[in-house]
């Protein structure tokens, strides 16, 4: 959905958009395929939902490496805050 005119949107801002949109769809599959695998009985077809869960996982780290080249403000923020050498995420933010 679109919050502002699409005519006075740039290209970049239309991309921004799309991955952003796209990570939010991704993310949602995961969800989806975990919770039908949590409650699926069929052994076989529980490791199909898990390995379809893992690709999605794949597309939304695929996703978030893109913005991460794409945008500078997740550049920053992604930089700090992933790989941490703590369990504390909130702690890096005071350093």
């Amino acid at each position: 959905m679109l919050h502002e005119d699409k005519n006075k949107l740039s290209s970049e801002a239309f991309d921004l958009k799309r991955a952003i949109d796209s990570l939010k769809e991704e993310l949602e599959a995961v969800d989806w395929y975990n919770q039908r695998a949590e409650v699926c009985s069929n052994e076989n077809l529980k490791k199909i939902l898990i390995h379809n869960r893992d690709e999605e996982k794949e597309h939304a780290a695929m996703l978030i490496e893109w913005l991460r080249q794409n945008d500078k403000g997740f550049e920053k923020e992604l930089g700090e805050y992933l790989n941490l050498d703590t369990e504390d995420i909130v702690s890096a933010e005071e350093h």
